[in-house]
C-alpha cells in the first residue's frame, strides 16, 4: 500500500500535474491537445506529466478513433485520504471537516452518487457478479450490461427485457478482476424522456448532453468477518439537479442490494478460505 501512495504522492507533488487533474475534474473525456491548450507547456510535456497520473491511477484513458481520452480518477485520493491522511485528522476543527456549502446548503464540489455495501463474499466473486453475465440475469433479469471488460471496450446496454442489447457510447475505463472496474456511462436515451419525467424539448436535448462513469472498489473489509466492502462512485455530473444522477442514486442502491441477496443466498462465507486480492 505504501508504494501505491508514493506514486500518488508524486504524481500529485507537481503543479502542473494538478492542473491537469482540475481540468480533467471539471471536464472528462478531453484529449491530449484539448489539455494542453493554454498551458505553457510543450505537447510532449503534458504527454509526460499524463503518463505519471497514468501510472498513479489518477487517470484513465480510453481510445476515441485516433484520439485518447483522459478522464480523471479520484478513487486512489479518496483511498490515501481513507487510509493515510486520515490518521491525523483527529484534531482538526470539525468545521474544516466538512466541504464548504453555499446558502441554499449545496456542496460546492460536483455532485456524485457514493454508496458503500459489505456483502458476505470475496472480492473475485463481486468482481463475476458485476461482469458476467449469467450472474448479471440472475439479478437483473433480461436487462443490464454486456462487454468483454477489456479497457477500451464498448459496454452494451439492454434496458428492455423484450429489446436487443446497444452500444450507447459507454466504454470501459479500467477493469482489474477483484479489486476495480469502471466505465463510462450512457447519456439520456429518447426511450429514457418519460420514465425521467421532461416533457420540453429544449430541457431534454440539454439534459442529453450530460456524460457521466462509474467506479467499483473492492477491498476486504476492515473487519474480516463482514466479507468484503464494495465501493461505487458514480459522478462527474454536472449538477445537483440532474436527472441522471437522481435516477442512478435509486437504481444502482437496487441492484447492489439484489448482488448482496444473490451472492450471500444461504451460504456462510469463511474469510480464512478466501484467496488473497
Amino acid at each position: 500500500m505504501d508504494e501505491v501512495f508514493d506514486e500518488v504522492f508524486k504524481a500529485l507533488a507537481d503543479a502542473n500535474r494538478r492542473r491537469l487533474l482540475d481540468r480533467l475534474d471539471q471536464r472528462g473525456g478531453q484529449s491530449l491537445r484539448e489539455l494542453g491548450e493554454g498551458l505553457a507547456m510543450s505537447r510532449q510535456a503534458v504527454s509526460k506529466h499524463l503518463a505519471v497520473l497514468e501510472a498513479a491511477r489518477l487517470v484513465d484513458t480510453v481510445r476515441h478513433g485516433r484520439e485518447k481520452l483522459h478522464y480523471l480518477n479520484p478513487v486512489p485520493i479518496r483511498e490515501l485520504a481513507d487510509h493515510w491522511i486520515g490518521r491525523y485528522d483527529h484534531g482538526r476543527p470539525a468545521a474544516l471537516s466538512h466541504p464548504q456549502q453555499t446558502p441554499e446548503g449545496r456542496r460546492m464540489s460536483k455532485p456524485a452518487y457514493e454508496y458503500v455495501i459489505y456483502i458476505h463474499s470475496t472480492p473475485e466473486e463481486i468482481y463475476r457478479a458485476l461482469t458476467d453475465p449469467e450472474l448479471i440475469a440472475d439479478y437483473m433479469g433480461d436487462t443490464g450490461p454486456r462487454s468483454d471488460w477489456q479497457v477500451g471496450s464498448p459496454v452494451e446496454w439492454k434496458m428492455d427485457p423484450n429489446g436487443e442489447f446497444r452500444d450507447y457510447g459507454q466504454r470501459v475505463l479500467a477493469a482489474e478482476p477483484g479489486r476495480r472496474l469502471s466505465y463510462t456511462w450512457h447519456r439520456l436515451q429518447p426511450e429514457h424522456r418519460e420514465m425521467v419525467g421532461i416533457t420540453s424539448d429544449e430541457e431534454f436535448a440539454e439534459a442529453a448532453k450530460e456524460r457521466s462513469r462509474v467506479t467499483f472498489t473492492l477491498e476486504p473489509a476492515e473487519e474480516p468477518a463482514a466479507g468484503t466492502k464494495l465501493t461505487i462512485v458514480h459522478d462527474a455530473f454536472d449538477s445537483p439537479d440532474s436527472v441522471m444522477l437522481a435516477s442512478v442514486s435509486v437504481g444502482w442502491t437496487l441492484i447492489l442490494s439484489e448482488v448482496k441477496t444473490l451472492l450471500e443466498g444461504g451460504r456462510r462465507f469463511d474469510p480464512a478460505s478466501s484467496p488473497p486480492a
